[in-house]
């Protein structure tokens, strides 16, 4: 690759194998959203998980709707959802016209905090309105720490949805990410672990529910020799041409986990002596799956901000990304509740926000590019580009 060719955050990874299952899908002009690799693909992500079943859709966002719909979420109900996510996680709850609450992360998982959980079902219980579910969201590919939170949620007898989009192939305690809630949710975007170009999936142990996905997913069609509709549908499944690109994925997505993982290790060996720099932890009795490696910058050790880390490595053609702006902090959510892990400090999602980047992460990185990106990444906190970035503060009044 040529030393200015960009380096990307998280780019699609395909196996070579793709193309068998798209030609059979054209060869048996099974294009639409039905057919042997959309039932497959079905059979396969439910031996993979082992749960009794999986229901693929046209997005993560669309599974997390159907999910909050089989809960029986409805105008006026409550959600809670971890802040610390990607937008889609929460404008579901939207669509349905519920109420959203958020809670904060944790530092050792940077997850869902079952402290502020607990707080926040208490509360919800003395006000008589605990939510009709909770959306706990596995970030960056770890898992969160789904015990306590299970064991809090159970107490109130809230059923837990987990977001498991950037965590397919990770596992926690030995089981896998997504199997831990009553519902679990998988996103095969462009830039996840696997892919199938835009994509998603629904797994439980509940058939009831897997079939009212089913069924919303597919237009709400009444069991009638023509078109009676009685509920509100849905056009969410996925079709049988990405579903075959999803088969030959998922055949390698233990491989993805290991080279993400390796790339992860090749990273912080190298870059864990520099003392401004922190990476995301591994909850303990957890396997990340590394989908992006993440750190943050110690703003006590220096002045190197991620913005500026992150227009320095634009510079140089490398793309990085900020972590996630937390929801209770999006204009759209600015009069929702929030409850922090604790009541006595800044909230972590937000510290986490205001210190953390991404770094280039993608399993068909190259050794020499990872090396570039290292090596940039080292100039950055080099003591004289220390010394340089404090002086350009001062000039400029930023300090």
């Amino acid at each position: 690759m040529k030393d200015n060719e960009r380096i990307l955050l998280s780019s699609p990874h395909m196996s070579g194998k793709e193309q068998k299952y798209i030609r059979e899908a054209f060869d048996s002009n099974w294009i639409a959203p039905l057919g042997p690799n959309v039932t497959n693909f079905e059979l396969e992500l439910a031996q993979y998980t082992n749960k009794k079943g999986a229901s693929v859709t046209s997005s993560g966002t669309a599974a997390i709707h159907l999910s909050l719909a089989c809960l029986g979420v409805e105008k006026g109900d409550s959600v809670f959802c971890s802040s610390f996510t990607f937008i889609a996680s929460a404008n579901p709850a939207l669509y349905l016209g519920a109420e959203l609450t958020f809670i904060d992360s944790e530092p050792s998982s940077w997850n869902m905090s079952p402290q502020a959980l607990e707080r926040a079902l208490f509360a919800a219980s003395k006000e008589n309105k605990l939510p009709k579910a909770i959306i706990v969201v596995d970030l960056y590919g770890q898992s969160a720490d789904m015990d306590p939170l299970l064991d809090i949620a159970d107490l109130f007898g809230v059923p837990i949805i987990e977001d498991a989009a950037e965590s397919l192939g990770a596992e926690y305690k030995n089981k896998k990410s997504g199997t831990l809630g009553k519902i679990g949710i998988f996103s095969f975007n462009g830039n996840k672990i696997i892919t199938t170009s835009g994509g998603g999936a629904i797994i439980s142990d509940d058939e009831e529910i897997l079939d009212k996905a089913f069924f919303l997913a597919t237009q709400a069609k009444d069991a009638a020799p023509y078109y009676q509709h009685s509920l509100v549908g849905y056009n969410y499944r996925m079709s049988n041409v990405l579903a075959g690109i999803g088969r030959a994925q998922l055949q390698v997505l233990d491989d993805r986990v290991e080279k993400r993982r390796e790339i992860f290790q090749n990273y912080h060996k190298e870059l864990n002596t520099i003392e401004e720099l922190h990476f995301m932890p591994e909850l303990k009795q957890s396997k990340s799956n590394r989908w992006l490696t993440t750190l943050v910058i110690d703003p006590f050790m220096t002045t190197i901000t991620p913005f500026e880390f992150m227009d320095r490595m634009n510079q140089v053609n490398i793309e990085t990304r900020l972590l996630w702006k937390p929801l209770h902090m999006q204009p759209l959510f600015k009069n929702n509740k929030f409850y922090k892990h604790s009541e006595k400090t800044t909230a972590v999602s937000e510290l986490l926000f205001t210190m953390g980047i991404c770094i280039p992460s993608g399993s068909n990185l190259t050794e020499e590019n990872q090396y570039r990106v290292i090596e940039e990444a080292k100039k950055i906190f080099a003591p004289n580009d220390k010394v340089q970035s404090l002086l350009n503060k001062v000039q400029t009044g930023q300090i």
